[in-house]
């Protein structure tokens, strides 16, 4: 595969299966939303050695179907932790986990505080395990992170961010990344991206959702996208994007390079 540094690495995407085009692609981080999915994402990780990096861990919206989404609770999460528990040594980190407050999924105070119970244990699980967060924050970046500061969590990449740059940049000093997928191209974050230093950038494409085409399947080959639109946003080349991001995505996650097929 080249020495590290020489590929890009999909730092947040979900696969629910192998049909995908891997391109110039090091390595795909791939986030599990609910206990259903644990099985088949560690499947494709043992079949995709050191290509497929396990998470695992339960997002703040439960439910496959549109119709049937609603906000997590701890009973979800009850059952999810002895499954995390039984691959935590397989795992590349905790997620997804986070906040979700847009309105038609914590339209209550009692939705929002079963939330952050479900995102304080799991910060706490991955304290005790020693292993990052991949972090979901969607109408709720101050909450996220002032909570993540609170639970004292030191690893955290917070994917796809949608919240004020100015708050970026507490987690920034706190010394958490942030993960750009290819819709950035439509979604308006140019002044987050201008804002963030890139040192605390990594790259992902949130597959199949956030492409660079809207209600288009996304794809983990569009990575590049993001590499190009930082670049461009910043001056700089997109090789100093892939170089520094690729460093970014090994110090965020210390099991990656001993788990990248050598």
């Amino acid at each position: 595969m080249g020495t590290v540094g020489a590929g890009l690495v999909d730092c947040h995407c979900h696969l629910s299966a192998p049909d995908f085009d891997r391109a110039n692609v090091m390595a795909l981080v791939a986030v599990a939303e609910h206990s259903g999915e644990f099985e088949k994402i560690m499947q494709l990780s043992e079949r995709y050695s050191g290509f497929i990096l396990p998470c695992l861990g339960v997002h703040p919206v439960q439910g496959l179907l549109p119709e049937d989404q609603r906000s997590v609770t701890l009973k979800d999460l009850d059952i999810a932790l002895p499954i995390i528990e039984n691959y935590r040594d397989q795992l590349l980190a905790i997620g997804e986990v986070g906040l979700d407050f847009s309105p038609r999924f914590a339209s209550t105070d009692e939705q929002k505080e079963e939330q952050r119970q479900v995102l304080i244990r799991q910060v706490q699980l991955a304290r005790r395990l020693n292993l990052p967060l991949n972090v979901h924050s969607r109408s709720a970046g101050r909450p996220t992170i002032n909570l993540l500061l609170e639970q004292g969590a030191d690893k955290v990449l917070l994917h796809a961010f949608d919240g004020r740059p100015s708050v970026a940049m507490k987690g920034v000093r706190a010394g958490y990344f942030f993960s750009i997928p290819p819709s950035v191209v439509r979604s308006g974050q140019q002044k987050l991206v201008e804002q963030l230093p890139l040192t605390s950038v990594c790259l992902e494409t949130d597959s199949p959702a956030l492409g660079p085409e809207k209600q288009v399947r996304n794809e983990p080959r569009n990575i590049y996208i993001s590499a190009e639109y930082i670049a461009q946003v910043k001056g700089i080349s997109v090789e100093e994007v892939i170089e520094v991001t690729t460093q970014n995505a090994l110090k965020l996650f210390p099991k990656l390079q001993q788990l990248l097929r050598k």
